[in-house]
């Protein structure tokens, strides 16, 4: 999902942020409590800034024109909702990004007026609720802060800001968002550094805890810009397990009890089914899927850390819920888990390899679960799944044998996703010199058109882990058959 921040993974490295300071300079530094594998499970394609604007500038015809945040908080104030001081605030924030907007020039225009978009998008919809304030706000303000002094961004490049624990994210056409599962994890990474940095650790969960709304009848932590089929907002089981564990973690390094009471909240979204939730009920149990808007998703390295989460709490805390959570997660996990297992590789998702980053991952999470549970299928998994960035690839040739004079194809099989070359020659003519990716199965080269003959075939193969494989054979090209002459129909 989402870059991510997770710790307890041995191939874990620090991450680089870009923080900007108040005079409006960013410096670059490796932030050690950040941690994250080099490669992070997200959604497919993030929606256009234009599509998103769109969205929100011309909504669909209604009867009555659609709320707006200026109603929106006017409305709030009227109800007593919130306070004088928060309305005057919130109109202060809100006025200050559309006049900096207007003022701005090219990308950095278009980023912050998505974030404008968004937040309007949410209010026409209904969804601008006292709860959320804090949050968009936030987030509506520190989009103002770095567009208009902050220097542009990569894409996904985490960025903080002097004085604040909390962890952000560039994604374009989306400006700058909250990146809970990052936040959480760099709190994560607090907690493992020792007792020295429990005031950090209560200091980043000081700022996050406040920035919860209710959801599902608890606690969740939302996300509140755009992905491909999302609306908006969202949550995630990964992230909010990654919470609960830094509120587990967080009890455990101070003893504070009220850590415990707002993990307890935080479990809603785990006894609810999407869209407000992330449970999924199955014959065995339940999966807890990584988005609420995309139930049908099982991502693995997300059911997981779901898991790890949930038992973490329950183990500290003693709550039935979040055993019979577990519980209920753990049957389900058990029975999936083998199917992952290509025989030379993981999977992210069924059909689907992991790249070598997401490897690591799940193998790190299942070695995780192995030593809580010791439940013999994470064990014996995550024996697997260590031992295949050793394994070289396995090739094997499929075709043997084409018709000459017209275009073909050379099928292969092969065990895991990877680099493959192919070489073909005849004698000391070289007829074909390639080479692509393929994940694992049946693949094919296409040919080009060959003469008759027998060929000599080189194909390689490297897996993602650096693994190197090769193997040699021949391929026999015939004569096409004849052409037939055309049919003469004869004079009457």
């Amino acid at each position: 999902m989402l870059v991510l921040a997770v710790c307890g993974t041995s191939r874990a490295r620090a991450a680089e942020v870009l923080v900007l300071t108040p005079t409006g300079h960013a410096r670059a530094y490796d932030d050690r409590f950040l941690v994250m594998p080099a490669a992070t499970p997200r959604p497919p394609h993030v929606v256009h800034a234009g599509m998103a604007l769109a969205s929100a500038r011309k909504p669909k015809p209604r009867r009555h024109k659609p709320p707006t945040v200026t109603s929106v908080l006017t409305g709030m104030l009227k109800a007593g909702s919130i306070s004088s001081s928060d309305y005057s605030r919130y109109r202060g924030v809100y006025g200050a990004a559309q006049s900096a907007a207007r003022r701005l020039h090219g990308l950095r225009r278009s980023e912050l007026s998505a974030v404008i978009g968004n937040l309007s998008q949410i209010a026409a919809t209904g969804q601008l609720t006292p709860s959320r304030l804090p949050v968009l706000f936030e987030t509506l303000e520190r989009n103002r802060e770095w567009w208009t002094s902050g220097p542009l961004l990569s894409p996904d490049q985490r960025v903080e800001f002097s004085g604040s624990q909390l962890v952000w994210q560039y994604y374009p056409g989306q400006g700058i968002e909250l990146q809970v599962l990052g936040t959480f994890g760099k709190a994560d990474g607090m907690y493992s550094a020792g007792p020295s940095y429990t005031p950090q650790l209560s200091a980043l969960l000081q700022e996050m805890i406040p920035l919860a709304v209710p959801r599902s009848g608890g606690l969740a932590w939302e996300y509140y810009f755009h992905f491909e089929g999302s609306g908006l907002p969202w949550t995630s089981a990964m992230s909010q397990a990654t919470g609960v564990e830094a509120l587990t973690r967080a009890y455990e390094a101070s003893g504070d009890p009220s850590y415990l009471s707002v993990a307890h909240q935080a479990l809603a979204p785990f006894t609810a089914a999407p869209p407000t939730g992330v449970a999924v009920p199955t014959p065995l149990g339940t999966r807890y899927v990584q988005y609420t808007f995309a139930p049908g998703d099982a991502i693995l390295n997300a059911f997981l850390q779901a898991l790890i989460g949930l038992y973490d709490y329950a183990k500290a805390s003693g709550d039935p819920l979040a055993q019979q959570l577990f519980a209920a997660g753990d049957r389900e996990a058990q029975a999936e888990v083998p199917s992952y297992d290509t025989g030379a590789w993981s999977l992210y998702e069924p059909g689907q390899e992991d790249t070598l980053s997401y490897h690591q991952l799940v193998t790190g999470f299942l070695q995780q679960l192995c030593q809580r549970t010791q439940a013999s299928v994470y064990c014996v998994t995550a024996q697997h799944f260590e031992s295949y960035l050793k394994t070289p690839p396995v090739l094997a040739q499929v075709t043997n044998r084409v018709r000459g004079g017209a275009r073909a194809t050379l099928q292969f099989t092969l065990s895991k996703y990877s680099h493959v070359g192919i070489v073909l020659t005849q004698g000391t003519r070289t007829a074909l010199l390639t080479s692509a990716y393929f994940g694992y199965g049946t693949d094919a080269f296409a040919l080009p058109p060959l003469t008759p003959g027998t060929y000599s075939l080189r194909l390689a193969a490297t897996d993602l882990a650096g693994n190197f494989s090769r193997i040699t054979g021949s391929l026999v090209v015939v004569k096409p058959p004849p052409k037939r002459k055309p049919h003469r129909k004869r004079a009457k």
